[in-house]
């Protein structure tokens, strides 16, 4: 296994899961009387720092470039992250096509869609997506917004996309459907506003993703690695259900799809052979 070098915060390869905290447990209860008797030395957690952004927004560069290598995002579709020093701003890239973010293009935003900065560089419009779902999740620390489309189709056939395999577990008893014209009559199909982003918010509501019918769908998760794994498989999930049109599907049950869904947190080995990937073409 690869050694995790993300010192970014709450936000490392294991988002804010507590592994250490049960390694540090089970050690304690495994242990002989005489280990037990000496204090057990715990190292302080790394403070929010220079090396805590930089990591942090490396891996959001990263993801930029996996969901295009995915077949996630085109030349538009987006990802973010919270700033876990200050959870009402998030960091997103700049108006860009996903494939093409560096780090320089990283603007950090509060939740009316400020820059924190006094950036006046262009953003993206769909950044209420982002910021009105964390204004109202604060259990989310990433966002993304796909366009795979095969998501796109899913949230136009009037069916529900339920989990086929372990890996789409997280889709459970299927994901809410986002019909922008039910509330907004006529639009451009995007979410350029505070309203239409509070809208797809509720909508959403506590669950880990929703399609948005004619337009495409969103991940949310407890990480970066976490919303883009979510964001891959709901891709590859749509697909199987699309090529298996007209037969029956024996889909998950809500009970294999809750231990699928618990035996794929964070998606740990998919990021490394992702990124790996990406990495290698640049």
């Amino acid at each position: 296994m690869k050694k995790n070098n993300s010192l970014h915060a709450g936000f490392g390869r294991r988002g804010f899961l507590s592994g250490s905290s049960l390694l540090l447990t089970g050690a304690l209860f495994g242990a002989s009387e005489e280990v037990n008797a000496k204090p057990v030395p715990v190292a302080d957690p790394p403070p929010d720092g220079p090396m805590d952004k930089e990591s942090l927004l490396a891996d959001l560069v990263t993801a930029n470039h996996i969901l295009q290598d995915q077949g996630v995002v085109d030349g538009y579709g987006h990802v973010s992250v919270r700033n876990p020093a200050n959870p009402n701003h998030f960091y997103i890239s700049r108006w860009l096509a996903p494939d093409l973010v560096t780090p320089s293009d990283i603007v950090e935003l509060d939740l009316d869609c400020v820059p924190a900065n006094g950036d006046t560089r262009k953003l993206y419009s769909e950044r209420w997506i982002h910021s009105e779902i964390y204004r109202v999740r604060p259990d989310v620390k990433s966002i993304v917004h796909t366009h795979a489309p095969t998501v796109v189709l899913m949230g136009t056939i009037n069916e529900t996309l339920l989990p086929i395999y372990h890996m789409g577990g997280f889709i459970g008893t299927g994901l809410p459907t986002f019909d922008i014209r039910k509330t907004f009559g006529m639009t451009n199909m995007l979410i350029n506003d505070a309203a239409k982003g509070k809208a797809l918010a509720q909508a959403l509501s506590d669950r880990p993703g929703a399609l948005m019918r004619g337009h495409g769908g969103i991940t949310v998760g407890n990480s970066i690695m976490h919303s883009v794994g979510r964001s891959v498989y709901l891709k590859i999930n749509a697909e199987m259900h699309l090529q298996a049109a007209g037969r029956k599907i024996e889909t998950l049950a809500p009970e294999e799809a809750r231990l699928g869904e618990a035996g794929n947190q964070e998606f740990p080995k998919d990021w490394d052979l992702w990124k790996r990937a990406v990495m290698a073409k640049r």
